[in-house]
């Protein structure tokens, strides 16, 4: 477990999470978290269909021992099992996987879990199900998803400068050309995998985001106010 700020303190002012596959091993993946972290990655997820349990676990070690150095975060995708293997500080279920609940189970105590949300009905459950801790919201930008209307919706229910709303994450399709889009529709904090994890040079890629998102943060004055109260508690 990570112990240095506390998990929820630094849920609470992450702004940019980065999902990944296992790319070619531990080494490649431990060399691109560290680029990724540096140009800004709050949390990075590891998500590899099809991979043997062995494997995810050897990579999100390799991911802990890069983030540690970056007081980043870490976390386990869908899986209780690998999850507790893993000794996971945070683990996001899929829309219909299984119940925060159980998924406790598998957890230390301080551990934070998320819930992906693909509709309004999602959020409202997630917002209102005491052992989800944050959520990702979207797809964003494909045309057959709910898009910048279900950001908006987001926003209304859970505002991201309430110190006593879940932290969310806009998704999907999301890039350095489109942010700001996001941002107006009410989003503080996104995750993104292709805008980083596809481009030549990933910790400025990954800068380029954070920087945009920090600025929005900066000319928000409620957003302001929602750091100086998530470092008091």
């Amino acid at each position: 477990m990570t112990a240095l700020m506390g998990l929820a303190t630094r849920l609470g002012l992450a702004r940019l999470l980065l999902i990944t596959g296992t790319r070619s091993g531990p080494d490649d993946l431990a060399g691109f978290a560290d680029a990724a972290f540096s140009g800004g990655v709050d949390l990075l997820q590891l998500r590899q269909t099809g991979a043997e349990e062995d494997e995810l676990l050897a990579c999100l070690q390799a991911l802990r021992a890069v983030a540690y150095r970056y007081q980043g975060l870490v976390s386990a995708y869908e899986s209780g099992h690998l999850a507790q293997r893993f000794d996971a500080d945070l683990l996001q279920l899929p829309e219909r996987g299984m119940s925060a609940a159980k998924a406790r189970d598998f957890l230390h105590e301080y551990a934070l879990v998320g819930r992906s949300c693909h509709g309004p009905s999602a959020i409202d459950a997630a917002l209102a199900d005491p052992q989800v801790n944050f959520l990702t919201v979207g797809p964003v930008f494909p045309d057959a998803g709910p898009g910048l209307a279900l950001v908006r919706y987001a926003a209304q229910a859970a505002p991201p400068a309430d110190p006593d709303a879940k932290p969310w994450f806009a998704i999907t399709g999301i890039t350095a050309d489109n942010l700001d889009q996001v941002l107006a529709a009410g989003a503080r904090r996104v995750a993104v995998s292709r805008a980083i994890t596809e481009a030549d040079d990933p910790a400025a890629a990954a800068h380029a985001l954070k920087d945009r998102l920090r600025r929005a943060w900066n000319d928000d004055p409620a957003m302001q106010d929602l750091t100086l109260k998530m470092f008091r508690r």
